[in-house]
């Protein structure tokens, strides 16, 4: 008889004599890694570049560097507000503060504005027309780090409070008094940083509490809420290190949100991986009093539908190595390669430990086999009483949607089409800003002068012409569009004579997909205006550059990016499937499944996040992000689900097959699914809101996953479809026949 290919690996990694031989492995390259290379945190880089060099920003920023150079340095934006109008101690205040930054100034600062060397009512012109909010700069040398410019505001700080006697820094803005505000890209930089030390570590606590919370609640027992744990610390022992020297060799590039979401990532989908394989071996524990014999039966039994699962979230996830944009691009190797690692760990270190540990793992509630509890009466001297056979919940679902199918699948699909339907509705934005909480310091700075100032101030469109040497009325025609409020002077390029400068105001907010869709219109101006005045290659002659344009450019690369890995995704998952369950027909519906309960999720989470958080609009990397999450993840639960369905159909009719799949792994499929939907909600507490809503969203998309979609729509449909559903599989019409008829006759 042919030998299961895991029968084997079982015995390797959890016999009496190699358990402790696999435990001394996993130990060494985790202490061996961790002191040869250094950690991920370290090689942490959240400035590098997320657009393509070819992209129309990018490369007016760098002709800009090039004949257009500034020395202003990095500027720190002082925001200065008072309600009721800024007083004459106001301005003093300003004027003693740029006093002592002339006569001690601050490590890598640059030279700033006298404030101290002019009049008040000089001043006094460069505020809001209301009076009541003023901006002044300080400007840093860009090479300055993180470090140095914190301590610099800290100083700041102290500056201010000891010059007003009060606290404006931490003043609210809706109180009365002075407020001081750090913005602009020095504020917002020391801000994120901020956000981000924090998160890393209240992330790590709440999700290893949540973690041990579920487990105890689902297994009663100490020592096994903490095995999956060890399991997936030793799994993140060899992923930290393993991404740190990779960062460090410059292979890839890591930044704070890839290891946010990658810690929830293997801490959720690591414990699905651990219960699969011990819900199996509690399972044999009932069966098998020897604990070796169990737990390679356990591996026998459920390594299969891990191996496969883990595959299928590391293809998923790697597909994100065909974006252009540089999040979603730099997300791909730690994502696979963490669930990779765990996948190897799930199937080598926690078999060891489970038969290190034995029965004692589910201490108290030991699994004994009913010999060994008759034993154990009988010393105890109590007569042994007959258990009665209770029908679980899961069994009654399991015969729910075998004998009504197709009302569970029309229930199913008007409830999640439903929510699907709100997907059109989602409202998108592309300035990161929004994804920070509307109290941090930078924000708040940067909206009281988008208040009080002209909102197109704040990122003026930059419109560089190679003019030719023509007198082309550049200036005069730009001014002409509605959509433009002013437009500056010409600069001309410092080597190219030919070219110039212009700075363009917008009438709308440049951050707002209004301000963005100005682009194409204000493109299509200077192609005509270029044409007029006979200027051959108009393409090559025109430059738009700013922070419009960015966010304009990174909405067209998210939407290129979508349209491409969306699409290879799905290819690559329903091939995995194919090779797997060599089954067309369900390797077609587990695909359209998981992608209806992604569109239901996604229109559920604008619903909360709209109505319920007041959000105008998410961040225009969700659907992305959340796409890959769910479909890969999903399809996790469908294999481990499906593989138990057709292991019965070879001794079962097709219905009992079915039912008795959906009854057998309803239990650890549901608690899996509430540890995953509870780690990603971790991330809803986190003050990022791109975190906030990406976790809510897949949060949402796993618990339909869970429970609508696994224990309902995807029976029910395979009953349904009765053979056809292993088409072109090995069950025959003749087999499927003759098993119908035995179910008759019971």
């Amino acid at each position: 008889m042919k030998q299961h290919p895991f029968h084997s690996w079982g015995k390797f990694v959890s016999s009496k004599r190699t358990r402790w031989i696999t435990l001394l492995v996993w130990v060494l390259l985790t202490v061996v890694l961790s002191f040869t290379f250094p950690s991920v945190n370290e090689v942490e880089n959240n400035t590098a570049d997320n657009l393509p060099k070819q992209t129309m920003s990018q490369k007016a920023d760098q002709l800009i560097k090039k004949e257009f150079p500034t020395d202003s340095g990095n500027p720190l934006l002082i925001v200065w507000n008072r309600k009721d109008g800024l007083n004459e101690e106001d301005y003093k205040v300003i004027q003693t503060v740029y006093k002592e930054l002339r006569n001690n100034p601050l490590k890598n600062q640059l030279t700033s504005p006298s404030y101290d060397l002019m009049p008040i009512q000089a001043i006094k012109r460069s505020s809001s027309e209301d009076g009541t909010t003023i901006i002044t700069a300080v400007l840093f040398d860009k090479k300055a780090d993180d470090e140095v410019l914190q301590k610099n505001i800290n100083l700041l700080e102290k500056q201010i409070k000891n010059n007003t006697g009060e606290d404006p820094i931490k003043r609210k803005l809706t109180e009365s008094g002075l407020k001081v505000r750090f913005s602009g890209p020095v504020g917002i930089q020391t801000d994120a940083v901020s956000l981000f030390s924090q998160a890393d570590v209240k992330l790590l606590l709440s999700t290893v509490s949540l973690v041990l919370v579920f487990l105890i609640l689902l297994y009663r027992s100490p020592i096994m809420a903490i095995v999956p744990l060890i399991v997936v610390g030793f799994a993140y022992g060899i992923v930290n290190p393993l991404l740190g020297v990779l960062g460090d060799k410059g292979i890839i590039t890591v930044d704070s949100q890839a290891v946010s979401i990658m810690t929830v990532l293997l801490f959720g989908a690591g414990t699905d991986y651990c219960l699969f394989l011990i819900s199996r071996y509690r399972e044999y524990l009932l069966l098998e009093e020897n604990k070796y014999k169990a737990i390679q039966l356990a591996i026998r039994e459920s390594s299969g539908a891990i191996s496969m699962s883990a595959l299928t979230v590391v293809i998923g996830l790697g597909t994100l190595l065909f974006a252009q944009y540089g999040a979603f691009h730099r997300f791909a190797i730690p994502f696979s390669l963490a669930v990779l690692i765990m996948g190897i760990a799930a199937i080598t270190i926690l078999p060891a430990l489970l038969s290190i540990f034995g029965r004692v793992s589910f201490f108290p509630f030991i699994p004994r086999t009913e010999e060994m509890e008759a034993l154990r009466t009988e010393k105890k001297g109590k007569s042994i009483k007959k258990s009665k056979i209770k029908v679980t919940f899961n069994q009654k679902i399991g015969k729910l949607v075998t004998h009504k199918p197709w009302t569970i699948i029309l229930v199913s699909i008007i409830l999640l089409g439903g929510l699907a339907l709100f997907v059109p509705r989602v409202q998108y934005t592309y300035d990161l800003l929004q994804s920070f909480p509307k109290d941090m310091p930078s924000r708040e700075g940067f909206d009281l002068i988008s208040d009080h100032y002209s909102s197109g101030l704040l990122a003026p469109v930059k419109v560089i012409i190679d003019t030719e040497n023509k007198n082309i009325p550049v200036k005069k025609e730009l001014e002409s569009l509605s959509f433009v409020k002013d437009v500056s002077e010409p600069i001309t390029g410092k080597d190219n004579k030919k070219l110039q400068l212009y700075e363009i105001s917008l009438v709308d907010n440049p951050y707002s997909i209004k301000g963005l869709e100005r682009i194409p219109q204000l493109e299509k101006k200077i192609k005509k205006l270029l044409n007029e005045y006979d200027i051959q290659k108009v393409n090559q002659h025109y430059w738009i550059g700013g922070e419009t344009v960015t966010n304009l450019d990174t909405k067209n690369i998210t939407e290129r990016d979508e349209s491409v890995i969306i699409p290879v995704m799905i290819g690559l998952i329903a091939l995995l499937l194919l090779t797997y369950l060599r089954s067309f027909t369900a390797m077609i519906y587990l695909i359209l499944t998981v992608i209806l309960s992604y569109l239901s999720a996604l229109g559920a989470g604008w619903l909360i996040l709209h109505y319920g958080f007041g959000a105008s609009a998410i961040q225009g990397s969700i659907p992305l992000y959340s796409f890959v999450f769910l479909v890969a993840l999903g399809e996790d639960y469908n294999i481990f689900m499906v593989s138990e369905i057709w292991k019965n159909k070879k001794k079962q009719t097709h219905r009992e097959a079915v039912s008795n799949g959906v009854a057998k792994t309803g239990a650890v499929i549901s608690s899996a699914g509430l540890i995953l939907a509870g780690t990603f909600l971790v991330l809803a507490t986190l003050p990022i809101q791109v975190l906030v809503q990406f976790g809510i969203v897949t949060c949402i998309g796993v618990l339909i996953d869970t429970f609508i979609v696994r224990p309902l729509l995807v029976p029910a449909i395979t009953t349904v479809l009765g053979r056809f559903a292993y088409w072109p599989g090995e069950l025959s019409k003749k087999e499927y026949d003759s098993k119908l008829e035995m179910q008759i006759e019971k």
